[in-house]
């Protein structure tokens, strides 16, 4: 039985990075390989034996003393308790080969160096940009940024791309610098996941080396047609958090200019500003809060179609493959990887992002589709990822990776 060790900050489902992760784990498993997990103590984490290794808790949004934070800075930028703990993990576990996903401020790459010293292979997927950009989005307050490129990460503290802080922006870009010298990424990690062909290309324009990477798309199950699977919804739905990169702003206005019914399911730091702002413009849109599991398939089920109205390079949103496995058809954003998971006029239509405009005449257009038409694309994008966004398929393309860098399978 190979043994695989598996890093993520953090062990529940809290995003999408946090749902491959687990997922991944679970898929391998079910393959009959042993699964050992490394990340931070949580108390939403799911249980583990291997739960004793995981790093001390650090939550940034927490309200830390400066005491606090001074001690904090080291473990964020270059955790050697992360690199303790795993060294002791290696020794009880004997792991064929690591696969980490989100590591950043928590874990740290700070594991990486070790892992290569102990001789065992490094896989790392990539589900934002932070080995190019330090503040992840290649966004800041002027829209879509690529100021950092050619080393220039001074950049990062100067127009303050870290929730707006300077403190933060500062910590982020010395975090980098420090990284880059130990060339925890460049040097320590053998080969980088990438779950969209934009993300690739973005990364080799920036100067990684192209044979680093593998693109393996993310995967659903997309078993049998859900209940109501052949009924067209009227409301057009956005699912996600609500900050300004997702462009929810921009969706509520195209409801506006639509007249057509817009259902939003999700918090965060906009949601009022949000819910202003459809009070404002007389918007009909609902806003279901958080929901998850049947409550949050329920409301799946009534909608027309996703819209995906996102104004920052997304990698490879879940939400596009899931809302094709209940068979929904997809409005989305022609930006970073939304282009690559939409199928004009086959799983639905892509727009210009950020024009409200555009989006409302896709809207107003979906709406005056007969009822057939939309539960087809529906279809066709529940075939599509059957066909190519399968858990069996993502297996494949895993294990071929796993055996390229000498893990036999």
């Amino acid at each position: 039985m190979k043994t695989l060790l598996s890093i993520n900050n953090y062990f529940y489902r809290r995003g999408g990075a946090e749902t491959v992760f687990m997922e991944q784990n679970a898929l391998l498993q079910a393959s009959g390989w042993n699964v050992v997990p490394f990340a931070m103590q949580h108390a939403d984490n799911l249980p583990s034996d291997w739960d004793t290794y995981f790093v001390n808790e650090i939550e940034l949004g927490k309200k830390y003393s400066l005491q606090q934070k001074i001690r904090l800075v080291p473990k964020i930028i270059y955790s050697t308790e992360a690199r303790r703990n795993l060294g002791a993990l290696i020794d009880a576990s004997r792991p064929d080969i690591a696969h980490a996903h989100n590591v950043y401020h928590h874990i740290s790459p700070s594991i990486f160096g070790l892992l290569k010293k102990r001789g065992i292979p490094v896989v790392l997927t990539l589900h934002d940009l932070k080995i190019a950009c330090p503040a992840y989005k290649m966004l800041t307050h002027d829209g879509i940024c690529e100021r950092c490129k050619d080393g220039q990460l001074w950049n990062v503290a100067r127009h303050r791309c870290v929730k707006n802080s300077l403190s933060l922006s500062a910590l982020v870009m010395t975090e980098t610098y420090v990284q880059k010298l130990f060339g925890c990424y460049r040097d320590h990690v053998d080969r980088f996941i990438v779950p969209s062909r934009f993300y690739l290309e973005k990364f080799v324009e920036w100067g990684w080396p192209r044979e680093k990477f593998t693109y393996i798309p993310n995967f659903v199950d997309a078993g049998a047609a859900p209940p109501d699977a052949d009924t067209a919804g009227a409301a057009f739905l956005f699912m996600g958090r609500l900050s300004g990169e997702k462009g929810v702003a921009t969706f509520i206005r195209a409801v506006a200019q639509s007249g057509v019914q817009g259902w939003i399911v999700g918090t965060g730091p906009e949601e009022a500003p949000l819910k202003k702002l459809a009070a404002q413009l007389g918007a009909d849109v609902t806003f279901f809060g958080y929901r998850t599991g049947a409550a949050l398939s329920n409301v799946i089920r009534g909608a027309r179609a996703i819209v995906l109205p996102s104004e920052w390079y997304e990698n490879a949103p879940l939400s596009v493959l899931e809302a094709y496995a209940v068979h929904k058809p997809v409005i989305g954003a022609r930006i970073g990887g939304i282009p690559e998971l939409v199928q004009e006029a086959h799983t639905g239509t892509l727009f210009e992002s950020g024009n409200a405009a555009a989006l409302g005449r896709a809207l107003r257009r979906f709406a005056s589709m007969s009822d057939h038409a939309i539960v087809q694309l529906g279809k066709n994008g529940a075939h599509w990822v059957r066909q190519e966004f399968s858990a069996a398929r993502y297996r494949s393309k895993l294990l071929a990776l796993y055996r390229e860098m000498g893990v036999t399978t």
